[in-house]
């Protein structure tokens, strides 16, 4: 089974930080990219910031500057340091992954959602 599991949500006040991690585990080929997304109640989901195997990053103009997302593609892992946290950012965010996994000879092309981690940004 293949599965995303995020951490690193939490409470925090307005210009703070915090450091989300999410690792992909189970039978993975590979991963073309990763992301964070975010939705706040009533909201759709919005994208945040992507990063591709090539380490090509991607931005929602809201957290330019102010947010960075990296990997480790060795441990299929992807983080995303969040600092001068607003109040606005308080979201649930969840992890997004494209790629490809296996069973036995068959391969398919992926893309997985993790559970969400609650971030939560007091004024």
């Amino acid at each position: 089974q293949v599965q995303l599991v995020e951490s690193g949500g939490g409470l925090v006040q307005a210009g703070g930080s915090l450091r989300l991690s999410c690792v992909a585990s189970g039978s993975i080929f590979s991963i073309n990219a990763m992301g964070w997304y975010r939705q706040a109640p009533g909201n759709q989901r919005e994208l945040v910031a992507t990063i591709t195997s090539g380490r090509s990053t991607n931005y929602a103009d809201s957290v330019k500057g102010r947010f960075t997302i990296s990997s480790d593609n060795a441990k299929d892992t992807v983080y995303l340091q969040m600092g001068s946290l607003k109040p606005e950012d308080t979201a649930d965010y969840y992890c997004n992954a494209a790629g490809t996994v296996y069973s036995g000879s068959y391969y398919r092309d992926m893309e997985l959602w993790g559970q969400g981690t609650q971030v939560t940004v007091s004024s």
